[in-house]
């Protein structure tokens, strides 16, 4: 029985969880490769070249299993379609029909990745999940527990969607990217020559490949969603809107209205069918609360912290206060106004380039 320590890579078929899985064995680990399978398009075309960067497709399975042979590793291949609807693809019609504008890639690493995955990590009596994010793990002697970092290349970390992590999963996690570049990890797999070493990276929403998220929705659901009203902040008539889903905070492209000044979506009033515009400048709010806050670094009870939040994946850093209020709830207070901050995404808080943790916005 070897006293290595076992990892279960979680991979995609793509580049970055391939060179994790040389990185880990190099690093003297004994690998196990998993990939889940998550989704597949409505005519589950197997040559359509949309669907090869579809994470958790079939054809995902073939490509990640074919990098396992490569490496010599066991493999496994566990179907969680069922779940993801549940878990990912509900939450995010839910939160679109509900007026928000959902983080799918929060939910999958939260209750897959770091979910299922983790279980299945148990059974296969592996000690780690290893993913090929761009982010760090660290023990901080300090505080006594597991840390969160970002990674080193500011450029592709991936800690954002990571804040869901508790410092248990952290303990049993690996990110061995998070110490190297996307142009690194690719010189890394020409190197070793693998065939996906420029395959391109996956698509940001999985299950929504040519990235209309209305079609999706109101397909799946067997829905429509009826036209309304945009109308500006004194409810002034601008024009019809075609279906409140189709907009999100923050929108000019795409509108459809032929408008004397750039106008932006400010709000979508569910009640009235209505989507209010605004000009940029009133784009801009200091102020936002969040429910279902996850903290990795524990704040005192009661305690107001100061730290960078970010409250958008592309969004840079900005100076906040972070008040904790109870029963999993934050009001957070910026040092300067934020553009667009939008119900149902993530608002992530930092010290330096530690997650202290984040939660979702109201």
């Amino acid at each position: 029985m070897s006293d290595k320590k076992r990892a279960l890579i979680a991979m995609s078929g793509g580049v970055d969880s391939s060179v994790a899985v040389y990185l880990m064995q190099k690093a003297g680990y004994d690998c196990v490769g998993a990939t889940m399978r998550l989704y597949e398009t409505a005519d589950n075309q197997e040559a359509n070249s949309e669907e090869d960067a579809v994470c958790g497709s079939s054809n995902a399975v073939k490509d990640a299993e074919a990098v396992a042979k490569h490496f010599d590793i066991p493999f496994k291949a566990y179907d969680y379609r069922e779940d993801f609807k549940n878990e990912v693809i509900c939450r995010f019609i839910n939160t679109y029909i509900e007026g928000g504008t959902p983080n799918p890639c929060v939910e999958c690493n939260r209750y897959m990745k770091f979910g299922r995955l983790m279980d299945k990590m148990r059974e296969e009596g592996c000690d780690y999940v290893v993913t090929g994010h761009y982010a760090r793990v660290e023990y901080d002697a300090v505080r006594g527990q597991y840390v969160l970092k970002k990674g080193r290349d500011e450029s592709k970390d991936q800690s954002y969607v990571l804040y869901n992590l508790t410092k248990e999963q952290l303990a049993h996690c690996k990110f061995p990217l998070g110490e190297y570049g996307k142009d690194e990890i690719r010189e890394i797999a020409e190197e070793l020559g693998l065939l996906n070493a420029k395959k391109k990276d996956s698509q940001d929403i999985c299950f929504v490949p040519d990235g209309d998220y209305a079609s999706f929705i109101e397909e799946y659901t067997g829905e429509s969603f009826e036209e309304g009203n945009f109308v500006n902040r004194e409810g002034k008539v601008l024009g019809r809107h075609k279906g409140m889903i189709r907009y999100t905070i923050g929108q000019r492209k795409g509108l459809g209205l032929a408008l004397q000044e750039p106008m932006y979506v400010y709000e979508k009033r569910m009640d009235t069918n209505e989507v209010v515009l605004c000009r940029n400048e009133e784009l801009f709010s200091s102020v936002l609360e969040a429910e279902d806050v996850n903290w990795i670094v524990e704040p005192k009870e009661g305690q107001t912290i100061k730290c960078k939040v970010k409250a958008r994946y592309k969004q840079k850093e900005a100076e906040a206060e972070v008040e904790c209020l109870g029963e999993g709830r934050v009001r957070v207070t910026f040092a300067e106004p934020q553009r667009g901050i939008t119900t149902g995404q993530s608002v992530v808080f930092y010290e330096g380039d530690v997650v202290l943790g984040g939660g979702r916005i109201l």
